[in-house]
């Protein structure tokens, strides 16, 4: 038997079909993993996704990223495949041929009737006997993954040729795999990983495929959840912070950490509250929930973990100016002096350079360079012509990140042949002859990384970009972040049920009036119960009223202190 897992990217397919293979083998079946772990299992099918993957290859067009895959999934078949069910074993792909026709053609727009003969090619006539396909929003999915990397070590703004095209591209081949599978009833079993633990996805799918294997069909073609009776009565500006806590308990059971993560950046006390609560079980994904956070409590919690979780503790601090933060950073140094230098960036103070000399000293040069992010002074100049010297061309590109004026667009110019994407973070917020060019040449190669370029900016040419980029991915409304333009308003109400989440989070930083709460109320009743759209609804509501506050308290406060100052 011969059984496919598909699913967008964070889906959790890996999982499950790793799972799905350690059962079966528990019950006596021989089972043949063509991904097992997560690795193809052929080297020559190894080294031909390394070049799909490689996100410098920007020219590569869509045809040839077709080629490519149907040469791994065809490599994989010869391999190991097509033995495996020549030696009567159950064989479990993770990805195959419709992966193809769902990022090729749903996603790249190719036309369907031009991918299917090549594909029936490579098959040889081998086709799935059963397709799981694990459904999951992409909302969730991209979380997922992110929380992933944070758990394994691995950078979260790291880019991949999939990726390069924003998130978009995961909703579109979303599309295409739920097309695929009601086009062909009899073959695919789509389950939803959206609100149920991994074990009991796990059970549902070992009780579906026995039933296959043992002559029995399965009942049933979408496996979906027996989810709880949601709140009646619709979600509301007054009380979108009871039912956002109501679905993080629901999450908590089955994802704790998910739970945590899911709390950053979101200021107040029953956020805070929540954070205490995880520390032990989850003390450096709870700190690195501060983010942006400068309250005192936050400050406490931080000074309470620095000697335990030292590197969070510094990442949660990444781009603070304070001299709070600087402070603990000195004495996070010698725990986590990567983590610390990183997190200089926009600080030419005397403290931060006393840090980045020991960071040299040490020979994190490299550290160094991301930390001079917004940093403009003949130091920073120095330790970037140092880092040419010794050929740190993308650190040095990502220094150059906010720093405006001729010197610094020569020195992207001659950094554009060694990492073009680098060199085009580094123009994020920036109206440049220079800036406007880049944008130009790579806005059909790397449209997210284009449209996040033009945060903050309310140029013509720069809503011109998000007008284009909107349909296609929300990386156009992740630019327009706290922007009160009537043009950044028109965005949000043209996308509202395209990009919902997104939506949500750019209203972040805005006072809350009659129009942003009809239009919270428009997009989270329309999905009342949605986690990732009541998160940011409850993080923009919560960052209002908390900028309210900040209002009202610090002039009472320099009132009674100028008292203070004339009684004496």
């Amino acid at each position: 038997m011969f059984i496919d897992f598909e699913g967008i990217d964070g889906s959790g397919k890996t999982t499950l079909s790793n799972l799905l293979a350690a059962r079966l083998r528990r019950q006596g079946y021989k089972v043949a993993h063509a991904r097992e772990g997560g690795e193809l299992q052929s080297p020559i099918a190894r080294r031909v996704r390394d070049l799909t993957r490689d996100s410098k290859l920007l020219e590569m067009g869509a045809r040839t990223e077709f080629f490519l895959n149907l040469a791994r999934d065809a490599q994989q078949l010869e391999e190991v495949i097509a033995p495996a069910l020549g030696r009567g074993e159950v064989c479990i792909s993770d990805r195959y041929l419709y992966s193809q026709l769902a990022l090729s053609g749903g996603g790249r727009g190719l036309p369907q009737e031009e991918l299917l003969p090549a594909c029936e090619l490579a098959s040889k006539g081998f086709w799935p006997d059963l397709v799981i396909l694990v459904d999951v929003e992409p909302d969730l999915a991209r979380l997922r993954k992110r929380l992933g990397k944070i758990k394994e070590g691995r950078s979260t703004d790291g880019d991949s040729r999939k990726g390069l095209a924003g998130a978009g591209l995961s909703v579109r081949v979303r599309e295409a795999f739920l097309e695929m599978a009601r086009k062909d009833p009899s073959r695919w079993l789509v389950i939803e990983n959206n609100d149920q633990p991994l074990w009991a996805l796990e059970q549902r799918i070992v009780d579906a495929v026995l039933a296959r294997l043992e002559g029995r069909e399965p009942q049933i073609q979408r496996i979906s959840p027996e989810v709880a009776a949601a709140p009646t009565g619709p979600v509301t500006v007054e009380n979108v912070e009871e039912r956002f806590f109501q679905a993080l308990d629901a999450l908590e059971v089955r994802e704790p950490a998910l739970a945590v993560w899911l709390l950053g950046g979101v200021p107040g006390l029953a956020p805070h509250q929540r954070r205490l609560a995880s520390v032990e079980r989850f003390p450096g994904l709870s700190v690195r929930s501060l983010l942006g956070l400068e309250d005192e409590a936050s400050w406490s919690l931080r000074e309470l973990l620095a000697k335990v979780v030292p590197a969070d503790v510094a990442a949660s601090l990444n781009g603070s100016t304070s001299p709070r933060a600087l402070a603990l950073s000195t004495l996070l140094y010698p725990l986590a002096p990567r983590e610390v230098v990183m997190g200089l960036k926009r600080n030419d103070s005397p403290e931060a350079w006393n840090l980045r000399e020991r960071a040299l000293h040490d020979r994190h040069l490299g550290e160094v360079l991301l930390g001079l992010a917004g940093v403009d002074g003949e130091a920073a100049w120095s330790v970037r012509e140092l880092g040419i010297q010794k050929k740190l061309y993308s650190e040095v590109a990502r220094s150059l990140t906010g720093i405006k004026g001729e010197r610094a667009d020569a020195l992207r110019e001659s950094l554009v042949p060694h990492d073009r994407l680098a060199v085009l973070r580094s123009v994020t917020g920036l109206d440049s002859p220079f800036a406007t060019g880049l944008r130009e040449q790579l806005a059909a190669k790397a449209l997210k990384l284009v449209l996040r370029s033009l945060t903050g900016l309310t140029t013509a040419e720069a809503f011109a970009l998000r007008e284009q980029g909107a349909p296609l991915t929300k990386e156009a409304l992740d630019s327009i972040d706290g922007m009160d333009e009537p043009r950044a308003w028109r965005l949000r109400e043209l996308f509202a049920s395209r990009w919902p989440a997104t939506v949500l989070s750019s209203l972040r930083g805005l006072p809350l009036t009659e129009r942003s709460e009809a239009l919270i109320g428009r997009v989270l009743n329309a999905s009342p119960g949605r986690l990732p759209l009541l998160r940011n609804a409850y993080c923009v509501v919560a960052t209002a009223h908390e900028t309210a506050l900040d209002r009202v308290v610090r002039p009472a406060a320099a009132s009674d202190s100028d008292a203070a100052r004339a009684s004496l």
